[in-house]
């Protein structure tokens, strides 16, 4: 093997944004999450909703922590590896990260350490305002990358004028055909992906004998959102492969393993080995129409096969078969898992039933393997655009050796090793960890006092002052 510059450099892209998009994946998820049990816990006045929202607040700061620095990382690699694409798209794309920065990353930066180390400094509502703002920051930063991306999928609202792009309409190019529904999927992609990880910490703490309210709420509340958004999620899926199939159709072709057009219905491939070169796929099990049935919600659906476009048009079906599958065999699982948990609900059993609980800790990790198959998936099917059918990837590359990124690929893979291996290190033993325990002891809970105060005549004069017993504490809430 002799791989060239270009080579190298999709691989160390493909490498830095798999470790980066783990992170603000289950960020996401959990800064609703931490929402969701702070209100909780103002409304009822129950001590474990906040130990909670505590607890999960801790994982949520190292993968958020995580999520920055992979996410500079890869901003530079822009202007390092892919300066041609820089150049050629920056008008569009730079305002885009740049609106990010400025309306989600200031909002949640501003908010978060109010929210991790102000439980004694602020009241109540505002602490939750602070929650609230980081978790509406996460979405609006999701908006902007999405929209950013979604534009390099299905490019509108531009002109091309000595060599880059222009902007010509802002609104076409936010809102451009696929980002209502690549919005909608990676959204509650992340909601499920922080839904499986809390779920199989609760299942882990089941199994080894605990049975406090904190385990069995998050046990609980993970699996009644998994049964309802893992459903909803095929649903945006089917949704997104229609409208992938009008303006993508080479890349369904491709996910398919389809070679020739068929007319009258289209046969679906369950499996199979694509092979390029002879442009056919071997070994493929199919099920009569059921391609037609999926891709069109018809019978005698066409879709066209790959050997209607160029060869150097091609995505590499090999590769994005298998990815398709492999999300969407887990999607299933998913379901099907939710779905036993609601039976166990039913009877009773679902805090006592332990290969349940095995599985769900198996299935525990399977949100991140799904989502970075999803990725790899619409990515490589993108291929060999980098904007699709406008700017080709090969011309997008920076003028450097092959050497040079080897040898910087060597160098990301040690350091994000090290570095991002000990915060997920940091991450799995907080989850080991678990909430506080009911009868473990607590240090004295400060209440914060937002009104006048006989100790000084502003508001929060008193604020930092301790000394209010946890019984006042959990007197007030109630």
């Amino acid at each position: 093997m002799n791989p060239s510059a270009l080579d190298l450099s999709r691989i160390q892209f493909a490498f830095t944004i798999s470790f980066h998009i783990i992170f603000p994946a289950l960020s996401i998820g959990l800064a609703s999450f931490l929402a969701v049990l702070e209100a909780a816990w103002i409304r009822t006045g129950k001590r474990y909703y906040q130990d909670l929202c505590i607890y999960w607040s801790k994982i949520f700061a190292v993968g958020f922590g995580m999520g920055v620095v992979s996410g500079v990382v890869m901003a530079y690699q822009f202007g390092t590896n892919w300066s041609g694409f820089a150049k050629f798209a920056g008008p569009v794309t730079g305002p885009l990260l740049a609106y990010e920065v400025m309306t989600a990353f200031f909002l949640e930066a501003g908010f978060l350490g109010v929210m991790l180390f102000g439980w004694d400094k602020v009241g109540r509502r505002a602490h939750f305002g602070a929650t609230l703002m980081v978790a509406i920051g996460t979405l609006i930063s999701t908006f902007w990358i999405l929209a950013s991306n979604s534009w390099m999928q299905t490019p509108q609202g531009i002109r091309i004028e000595n060599g880059h792009v222009v902007p010509v309409d802002w609104f076409k190019i936010i809102f451009n055909p696929s980002f209502p529904y690549r919005l909608a999927h990676m959204t509650i992609a992340a909601f499920i992906v922080a839904a499986l990880v809390v779920a199989a910490t609760g299942a882990w703490h089941l199994l080894k004998g605990r049975r406090d309210p904190a385990v069995k709420t998050m046990f609980s509340m993970a699996l009644w959102l998994l049964l309802v958004l893992a459903p909803v999620q095929a649903i945006v899926g089917d949704q997104h492969g229609l409208n992938t199939r009008k303006y993508q159709p080479a890349k369904i072709a491709a996910i398919e393993g389809l070679w020739e057009t068929e007319k009258g219905g289209t046969a679906l491939n369950l499996i199979g080995f694509p092979d390029m070169n002879a442009e056919v796929t071997r070994y493929a099990v199919q099920v009569p129409h059921l391609g037609s049935l999926i891709l069109t919600h018809s019978w005698t659906g066409e879709i066209r096969g790959l050997k209607e476009f160029p060869k150097e048009d091609r995505p590499n079906s090999s590769i994005i078969f298998w990815t398709f599958r492999l999300m969407a065999g887990l999607g299933v699982l998913i379901i099907l898992m939710a779905l036993a948990g609601m039976l166990l609900r039913r009877r009773g059993r679902i805090f006592e039933s332990r290969w349940y609980q095995r599985f769900v800790l198996l299935m525990g990790p399977m949100g991140f393997v799904s989502l970075i198959a999803g990725w790899i998936t619409t990515e490589v099917g993108r291929q060999p655009w980098v904007v699709y059918n406008v700017f080709r990837t090969a011309d997008a590359v920076s003028p450097v050796t092959s050497q040079s990124v080897g040898v910087s690929l060597m160098a990301f893979i040690i350091v994000y090793c090290l570095v991002f291996g000990t915060g997920i290190y940091y991450i799995l033993r907080f989850i080991r960890q678990g909430p506080v325990a009911p009868d473990a002891p607590r240090s004295p809970v400060v209440r914060p006092v937002m009104d006048m105060d006989r100790t000084g005549r502003r508001p929060l004069a008193a604020a930092g002052r301790r000394g209010a017993s946890e019984r006042d504490f959990e007197g007030s809430a109630k």
